[in-house]
């Protein structure tokens, strides 16, 4: 009876332990069916980032792909402007446990750039505040180290300036709403914002490494010659694409600061000057162009300074003798150009001046456009005196503008800061016939080959050109002390491509040449160490043996006997 018991105990124990394996089987059969669907689903979404979606890189299936402000590159793609999530700092005083004055202190030991005395106005302030709008992750780990639990660490959209303040007059920069407050970043900040667009990169017209050299360049020059402030321009002629724009000194988009809020002016485009003579050739453009002149071996009497209405004409280094055309623009005499102004008329003076838009803001898409001063007195002596550019102020783009008109075949383009397609330039409209373009091109390389512009010229580059040193205007008349020494000009001027404009504001010399103030000594040698840098970036290659074709003028320049 006993061992009947225990044989179906047996049973009963061996039935169950079947039953309860059977179920665990299943169990881990269910956990290893839906581990396979789980790896099958993650396989399938890897293979679909990875192949298929690589496969149609321009489709964006979802916001997230899509950054918060549109990027702002170059025109080669180089990035200028992107936005990224990144780091701030913020505090909340009511929360501050421990003491705000060493906290302060020891925010300004991270911080050196913000005082202590800062920190502990912010610290103690009624309401929370930004510390800092922008912090590397560094930074937050060693604020965050200090445990202080009234500080928080939010992350947030960020505008960053990879390239620091390379072209910060052309890109501005954001507010902390993320709004563009100036240069391109507001120009474009419709189009920034726009979810079906800001996708998609601007392009901006200007080559970063062009724009790194002439700002290397004008920074040397402002340096050596001890001036004020600096500003310069390359403009393609053909397109009207601005390659490069500098105002100095500059400004960093990333940190806006009150102590270089007074950078933010933008020279080439907003301030206006007397460029003094480099209004020379377009003077004689216009008299070409209205027949006033035909002849450029008639000569013009430059003996004596002109006396009219109480004003006195003279030139700074007199020939004391007649001049002809060609010598007129080498030698820079203001007499000359004004007697050919004389002749043109102010019909003739104005119209030239109207049709090159000097009566206008200068046409580009930013807002900081400054407006000319414009003679409010049209007589004779203004017609005159405006001929050699005195009293009439543009700014250094007005004067890219129409350089680029006297170089490439007569045509003025409004400038563009945006890429421009091939084909896709502006109409633009005639201003000075072809013909008399191409004797430009000739007299323009002359002036750098034989006359005032030789320090600007680089071998194999062709440069043509015209200095241009004005006084600047003082309470009561001219400051003679203080010059804007400019220099326009174009290369390579047997097929013009661009216009270089170089201005030094200021400029107190050098040692070497003497202390000389003026654009043959200060402004020129600018272009001849810029234009060699930037000419092959631009697919201008040097080539010693071609030249400008000047053989019909060259007999016009009176040289002295022995």
């Amino acid at each position: 009876m006993t061992t009947l018991l225990a044989s179906s105990r047996k049973v009963q124990f061996s039935g169950k332990y079947k039953e309860i394996s059977a179920s665990a089987h299943f169990r881990l059969m269910v956990l290893l069916l839906v581990f396979i669907a789980g790896f099958t689903i993650v396989a399938g979404r890897l293979i679909s980032l990875t192949i298929l979606e690589d496969a149609q890189p321009t489709r964006v299936s979802s916001a997230v792909y899509v950054p918060q402000r549109g990027d702002i590159v170059d025109r080669n793609g180089v990035a200028l402007a992107r936005t990224m999530r990144g780091y701030a700092i913020r505090v909340v005083p009511e929360r501050i446990l421990g003491d705000k004055s060493l906290l302060a202190r020891q925010l300004a030991e991270l911080f050196p750039d913000t005082s202590e005395a800062e920190f502990l106005e912010k610290l103690t302030g009624s309401r929370p505040t930004y510390l800092r709008r922008r912090a590397l992750p560094n930074e937050v780990r060693q604020v965050h180290a200090i445990g202080e639990i009234g500080i928080e660490f939010p992350r947030e959209n960020e505008r960053l300036y990879p390239q620091r303040d390379l072209a910060a007059h052309i890109l501005g920069y954001v507010d902390a709403d993320g709004q563009g407050v100036m240069g391109m970043e507001r120009a474009l900040n419709d189009r920034l914002i726009d979810k079906s667009l800001r996708g998609e990169p601007s392009a901006l017209s200007i080559d970063s490494r062009v724009q790194a050299a002439l700002e290397s360049e004008l920074m040397t020059a402002m340096t050596v010659n001890d001036a004020r402030g600096a500003a310069g321009i390359i403009l393609d002629v053909r397109t009207g694409e601005v390659m490069a724009l500098a105002s100095l000194p500059v400004f960093d988009p990333n940190k806006i600061r009150k102590a270089t809020m007074k950078h933010q002016m933008n020279e080439v485009t907003q301030s206006v000057f007397e460029l003094g003579s480099t209004f020379k050739p377009l003077t004689v453009a216009a008299a070409l162009d209205a027949g006033t002149v035909t002849d450029l071996a008639v000569r013009y009497n430059a003996t004596e300074p002109i006396k009219v209405a109480g004003f006195t004409i003279k030139d700074d280094h007199s020939q004391n003798r007649y001049l002809n055309v060609p010598e007129t623009l080498v030698h820079s005499s203001n007499i000359v150009t004004a007697r050919i102004a004389d002749n043109l008329g102010k019909e003739g003076m104005e119209n030239m001046i109207r049709r090159l838009g000097f009566d206008e803001r200068p046409h580009i898409e930013i807002a900081e456009r400054g407006r000319p001063l414009w003679p409010q007195r049209w007589g004779r002596v203004t017609n005159m005196t405006v001929a050699y550019g005195h009293g009439i102020a543009v700014t250094p783009l007005h004067l890219a503008s129409a350089y680029a008109a006297l170089v490439n075949g007569g045509i003025w383009r409004p400038a563009t800061l945006m890429k421009v397609e091939p084909g896709e330039e502006a109409e633009g409209r005639r201003v000075f016939k072809a013909a008399t373009s191409a004797r430009m091109r000739q007299l323009l390389r002359m002036i750098v080959s034989n006359g005032t512009g030789r320090n600007a010229d680089a071998p194999g580059f062709r440069i043509g050109g015209k200095t241009g040193s004005a006084e600047k205007p003082a309470d009561g008349g001219y400051n003679k002390t203080s010059l804007v020494s400019t220099f326009a000009a174009a290369f390579p001027m047997d097929n013009p491509r661009y216009v270089v404009i170089a201005m030094l504001d200021e400029p107190k010399g050098t040692a070497e040449t003497g202390f000389a103030r003026t654009a043959g000594w200060t402004a020129a040698p600018v272009v001849r160490k810029l234009v060699p840098r930037v000419g092959p970036m631009l697919g201008v290659i040097p080539d010693e043996h071609r030249d400008v074709d000047v053989s019909e003028l060259t007999p016009l320049l009176w040289t002295p006997k022995g």
